[in-house]
C-alpha cells in the first residue's frame, strides 16, 4: 500500500526560514521496529509480516522463500494449521483479521505448481545427525539441519513419510499429493529417508550409525483405552486405527467396516475426524458422545461446525456405561460447580453398530530404555525448553514426545528450534538470540488511513459431495484474491515506506534512502513537532526525549 505524498513547501537552503532547528526540540522522532502480534503468536516462528510484504507486491516466489526460512510446509500448514496468528491480528479490531492462512496455502500450492525447490547447503560439516520419526517435527528438523550442511538420516517406522499428518488427518482436510510433494522436496535436499524401520534400541542405533547427535520426534500413535463393560459381540475400535486404515489403497476391503450407526466417544479433533470419516464411508448416523458441554469441548469450533453441517450429531453431557450387541448404554451427566462432569443415574439406550474410542494418544518410548539421563513424566520426555535437549547430551526431542500442545504447527516449531540448538551443540557453541522487539499494539496504529476491506472467504465443497467423497472440503484462493488478502496487512509496527513521514514533515527533515532502505531524519532541521509520528499508519516512529 502506497500513500500519496501530501502537499509540502520546499525551502531554499539560503532562505532565512530554513534555519537549523535542532536546538528547539525536547523530543526527537526515531524509527523503530516492533513485533507484530501475528509473528509473536506463530508456534512455528514464521515472519508472517515479512512474507506478506513480498506477497502483496505479487512476488510470490520471494514470499515463499521468505516463509520457508522458518517453515518448510506452507501448503500443508495452509490446510491444517489452526492459525492462532489470525486470532491475534490487529486488523480484526478494524474489520476482520487478515487471511494469513489462506495466503500461506496459496503460496504453498503455487510452489508445488511451479516446481520451486529448496537450495542445497552451501557447505558440508561432516557431522551425522539422526532424526527418529518422519512426521512434522522430524521432517522440519531434518530440513533445517540439512540446510546447515549436516548429513541427516530420518528413520521412520511407518511405510510413508508424514507421521500423524498422514495417519491422523483425513484426506478431505489434507490431500496426499500435497503432503507427498512437501515431504519429497526435503528429501531432494539430500536428506536420507529410511521407511519401515522401527528403532528398538536408540543407543545401539546411534553407535552403529556413527551419529553425532539425534533428534527424537516419535508421534503419538498409541490409542488410549477406557474400561467399558462390553459383551463379546460388541464392536469397539480405536480412532487411530480407523484413521490409519484409511491410508491404504482405497480398496473396500482395506477400509474399516463401521456399519450404518457409528458412535464416537471423545471430544477432540480426532473424534470429529472419525465421525466425519464415518459419514463418508456410508454411515447414516454418526454420533459423538462427549462428557461435557460444547464450550468445554477441546475440538476447534470450526471443525465442530463443519461436522454438524455434514449431519454428525453430538450427545453433550453424556458418557458410555456399557456396550452390548447393537446398542450402548448412555448415562447423562451434569457439571458441578467446578465444571467437572458428574453422573446423574439417568440411563438411555443408543443403537450402534460400532463404537470408536477417541480418547487421546500416547507415545511409544520403548526405544529409550537403554538411554541414561532421561526423565519421563506422564508419558513424555522432559527437555530443556530453551534448547529442546533431553537429560542425555546430544539427544534432543520435540513434537508429541515432549510436554506441549499437540498440533502440527507446534511440532514444526519444535523441529526448527531443536535444529538450531543441535547445530550449535555440534559446533561447540551456543545460540545467541536478540531480545524481542516491543509489541506492535493496535493503539499505535493510525487506522484512518485504511479503508474497510472485508476478509476473503475461502470456497467450500458443496455439502452433497462432502459426505459422499473424500475430496478436499476447503478450497484455496485465486491469485487475485490472494493478492487482495495480502494487501490487507497493516504492517503493524514496521515501516513499509508509504512516504507519509516524508510528505508531512514541515521542515523537509525526512530523507528518503531508496527502495527497501526506508528513511532517516536530519536532526539539524527536525524541530520535534511529532507530525511524522502522529501520521505514521503503522506506528513505526516513536518520539523520545532529548538527552539532557
Amino acid at each position: 500500500m502506497t500513500m500519496q505524498k501530501p502537499f509540502a513547501i520546499t525551502l531554499d537552503p539560503g532562505s532565512s526560514l530554513a534555519n537549523h532547528t535542532g536546538t528547539w526540540r525536547t523530543e526527537r522522532p526515531v524509527y523503530v521496529d516492533r513485533l507484530p502480534p501475528c509473528n509473536a503468536q506463530c508456534p512455528a516462528g514464521e515472519d508472517i509480516q515479512g512474507w506478506l510484504y513480498h506477497a502483496e507486491s505479487g512476488n510470490y516466489e520471494a514470499a515463499w522463500r521468505h516463509l520457508v526460512r522458518d517453515n518448510p510446509f506452507p501448503a500443508i500448514m495452509g490446510r491444517v494449521c489452526y492459525h492462532s496468528c489470525e486470532g491475534a491480528c490487529n486488523r480484526a479490531r478494524l474489520d476482520a483479521a487478515v487471511g494469513i492462512n489462506s495466503v500461506e496455502r496459496f503460496l504453498g500450492d503455487e510452489a508445488i505448481r511451479r516446481g520451486w525447490r529448496f537450495d542445497a547447503p552451501a557447505t558440508e560439516t561432516g557431522k551425522q545427525v539422526l532424526v527418529v520419526g518422519a512426521g512434522p517435527s522430524g521432517m522440519s528438523a531434518a530440513y533445517h539441519l540439512r540446510g546447515r550442511g549436516h548429513a541427516v538420516t530420518v528413520i521412520e517406522a511407518g511405510p510413508l513419510a508424514g507421521g500423524m499428518m498422514r495417519f491422523g488427518i483425513p484426506k478431505y482436510r489434507l490431500p496426499r499429493d500435497v503432503l507427498d510433494a512437501e515431504m519429497q522436496r526435503i528429501v531432494e535436499m539430500g536428506v536420507r529417508l529410511q521407511l519401515g524401520e522401527k528403532i528398538t534400541d536408540l543407543a545401539h542405533t546411534m553407535q552403529a550409525g556413527g551419529y553425532d547427535a539425534a533428534f527424537l520426534a516419535v508421534g503419538a500413535h498409541i490409542a488410549r483405552r477406557a474400561f467399558i463393560p462390553a459383551k463379546d459381540s460388541s464392536r469397539i475400535l480405536d480412532a487411530v486405527s480407523v484413521l490409519r486404515s484409511m491410508e491404504g489403497t482405497g480398496e473396500a476391503e482395506l477400509q474399516p467396516m463401521l456399519g450404518r450407526r457409528v458412535v464416537v466417544y471423545g471430544g477432540g479433533n480426532t473424534a470429529i475426524d472419525v465421525a466425519r470419516t464415518a459419514r463418508r464411508l456410508g454411515a447414516t448416523e454418526a454420533i459423538i458422545v462427549y462428557r461435557r458441554t460444547r464450550e468445554k469441548m477441546p475440538a476447534h469450533d470450526f471443525e465442530v461446525e463443519e461436522a454438524l453441517e455434514e449431519g454428525v450429531m453430538v450427545k453433550w453431557l453424556s458418557t458410555i456405561r456399557q456396550a452390548g450387541e447393537g446398542a450402548l448404554t448412555i448415562e447423562k451427566m451434569r457439571l458441578d460447580e467446578d465444571g467437572k462432569p458428574q453422573p446423574t443415574g439417568e440411563l438411555e439406550t443408543l443403537e450402534a453398530d460400532s463404537l470408536v474410542l477417541a480418547l487421546g494418544q500416547d507415545v511409544d518410548l520403548s526405544l529409550l530404555d537403554t538411554v541414561p539421563g532421561l526423565t519421563v513424566t506422564d508419558g513424555v520426555v522432559e527437555v530443556d525448553p530453551d534448547t529442546m535437549m533431553t537429560g542425555h547430551p546430544g539427544l534432543f526431542a520435540g513434537g508429541d514426545m515432549v510436554p506441549a500442545e499437540r498440533n502440527v504447527t507446534v511440532a514444526v516449531g519444535h523441529g526448527k528450534k531443536a535444529a538450531r540448538h543441535v547445530d550449535a551443540w555440534l559446533r561447540g557453541a551456543s545460540v545467541q538470540t536478540d531480545p524481542p522487539h516491543a509489541p506492535a499494539s493496535f493503539e499505535r496504529l493510525n487506522t484512518w488511513y485504511y479503508s474497510d476491506a472485508p476478509k476473503t472467504v475461502r470456497p467450500q465443497l458443496d455439502l452433497a459431495r462432502r459426505t459422499s467423497s473424500f475430496d478436499e472440503v476447503q478450497g484455496g484462493l485465486t491469485e487475485d484474491n490472494a493478492l487482495f488478502e495480502a494487501r490487507r496487512c497493516l504492517s503493524c509496527g514496521n515501516c513499509f515506506e508509504c512516504d507519509n513521514c516524508y510528505g508531512v514533515c514541515p521542515d523537509n527533515a525526512v530523507i528518503k534512502l531508496g527502495p527497501g532502505e526506508r528513511f532517516r531524519i536530519d536532526y539539524e532541521y527536525c524541530k520535534g513537532c511529532g507530525l511524522c509520528a502522529a501520521e505514521c499508519p503503522c506506528g513505526a516512529i516513536e518520539m523520545v526525549p532529548e538527552a539532557v
